[in-house]
């Protein structure tokens, strides 16, 4: 039986390191995780008090209505979201290849078009890391 992706200690390890590099790219960035479609932290970086299981559970929902909202409109797939505050920028995109998620928090003086080619470099480079994953089961949902 396969490992859950988010116990996979080489998915962990490789995650662990892109979203170390990430804050490197952007010093920004206030807290970054990586989390399955069905709401599951695999891994995050933080430098603010969150709790990540429910972070990421809110995170793949948005990620989920985001899809449904692309199928209903007939726009195609989701590529990011974006959601803007007073205090910052969340920013979240599919893995290319992968049942994850990368959702992150960049400071609000952050300019959008840094954060969101930062993440899409960052998720680029961990599809390019990770092997294909082993099941269309896996793929992310088609409405």
């Amino acid at each position: 039986m396969n490992q859950p992706i988010h116990q996979d200690q080489f998915v962990i390890g490789e995650g662990h390191a892109a979203l170390s590099g990430m804050c490197e790219l952007a010093p920004s960035t206030i807290y970054a995780a990586l989390l399955t479609d069905d709401g599951f932290d695999i891994v995050h970086v933080s430098r603010t008090q969150t709790e990540a299981s429910r972070f990421a559970s809110m995170s793949s929902s948005i990620q989920a209505l985001s899809d449904a909202v692309g199928h209903e409109l007939r726009i195609g797939d989701s590529e990011y979201v974006i959601m803007g505050s007073a205090q910052g920028h969340v920013i979240q995109l599919r893995i290319p290849g992968q049942p994850i998620v990368l959702a992150a928090l960049f400071q609000p003086h952050e300019t959008l078009g840094k954060a969101l080619s930062t993440a899409r470099l960052t998720a680029e480079r961990l599809a390019q890391r990770l092997p294909a994953a082993a099941s269309a089961a896996m793929a992310a949902p088609n409405f």
